[in-house]
């Protein structure tokens, strides 16, 4: 038998941060943790496994529903994989969303930058263009 880790080396082990293995446990995505004699909290090998897993997909944008649906679905290898690939695939489908709107912000972005002739902030087309009434500069903050 391995020895017990603190909630700290869990943490380090997986790259993660105290205070969100505790809120993982509280919203149920790790199960609570066996206690010490002292109440320490004592994790295990598997912890760090499901702990990693987590912050894995959490890295790739999956959403806590989401991530809850793979673990649930991991837990019976004899399933066939297709909803998972339905998960991933609506996931795939986010992403290409957000990419199209971060492309039409960047052209509009770039057209502002593209705008600019220099001078003074008085005569900024970039504030300009971001004034919420056209030909109106936004107040002094």
């Amino acid at each position: 038998m391995t020895a017990a880790l603190t909630i700290g080396e869990l943490g380090r082990r997986t790259g993660t941060k105290v205070e969100t293995v505790r809120y993982y446990e509280k919203i149920g995505l790790l199960a609570l943790p066996k206690r010490t004699r002292g109440n320490y909290r004592a994790y295990g090998e598997n912890d760090v496994a499901r702990l990693s897993f987590i912050r894995r997909t959490r890295d790739l944008g999956f959403s806590i529903d989401q991530v809850r649906a793979l673990l649930s679905l991991a837990g019976d290898e004899s399933r066939d994989c297709a909803t998972i690939d339905a998960i991933a695939s609506t996931h795939l489908g986010e992403i290409d969303r957000k990419l199209a709107d971060l492309a039409v912000l960047r052209r509009e972005i770039a057209a502002l930058v593209a705008s600019c002739e220099g001078g003074t902030i008085g005569q900024c087309r970039i504030l300009e263009a971001l004034a919420p009434i056209a030909g109106r500069r936004p107040p002094d903050i």
